[in-house]
């Protein structure tokens, strides 16, 4: 049956903003992300895919075809502060209680972050997108400390991130997933959550895709 294509019915006009929920869950030996810590105080996160540049070639005096380069995903977070386990993600180490020093090996780690979705009917209250990241690493950042003047304002910290991609059963390795509430079944959703933030008897801890997937797909549902 053919449909014929409208534009801005209610309740399709939909848009997302902020970022919530930030979630650090460094990185084990074993290459999984057992324990994660809330990262509070994060004021942006943005993503920034880079590579799958076109290498195009040619025959005949005409385009012939072209290739794209591999993809990478990094981010960029600031921040007013950061959780005491991000210390060995930035290079530090402490020598003893609150002696620390720099310049040292940066761990991997894993994120989780919540972006909203709105709409016209529901405002930002219509649904949110839960974003993992794997296999990240971050790069030394600037910081700008000022004299307190009339007009004081906290200093943001700001580091970029780079990432390793993880397997993917069928698909190209990834570094990032994402989960969209409007989509996913209420109690799948929730199921994923006790997962990534804790349930009162297990820590939080950032499943890989193939569990996540495992997850949302066998989770029995209310309905």
């Amino acid at each position: 049956m053919a449909f014929k294509i409208t534009w801005d019915d209610t309740g399709k006009k939909l848009y997302e903003a902020g970022n919530d929920r930030g979630v650090l869950y460094l990185q084990s030996s074993e290459g999984t992300y057992p324990k994660g810590v809330a990262w509070n105080g994060i004021t942006s996160i943005s993503e920034s895919p880079s590579g799958a540049d076109e290498n195009a070639f040619y025959a005949d005096n005409i385009k012939y075809g072209s290739l794209r380069g591999t993809e990478e995903f990094g981010i960029t977070i600031e921040a007013y502060t950061y959780p005491d386990e991000w210390a060995t993600c930035d290079g530090s180490a402490e020598l003893a209680t609150g002696v620390i020093i720099g310049q040292q090996k940066r761990k991997t780690f894993g994120l989780s972050y919540r972006t909203l979705i709105g709409n016209d009917t529901d405002a930002l209250d219509h649904g949110y997108k839960i974003h993992l990241v794997y296999g990240c690493t971050a790069s030394p950042s600037e910081r700008g400390y000022e004299t307190i003047n009339d007009s004081p304002e906290a200093i943001t910290f700001s580091w970029e991130i780079t990432t390793v991609p993880v397997p993917v059963e069928g698909y190209k390795p990834t570094a990032c997933l994402t989960v969209d509430s409007t989509k996913v079944d209420a109690a799948k959703l929730t199921a994923l959550e006790n997962v990534l933030y804790g349930s009162g008897e297990t820590d939080g801890r950032l499943p890989l895709p193939s569990e996540v997937v495992t997850l949302l797909s066998t989770t029995q549902g209310n309905g």
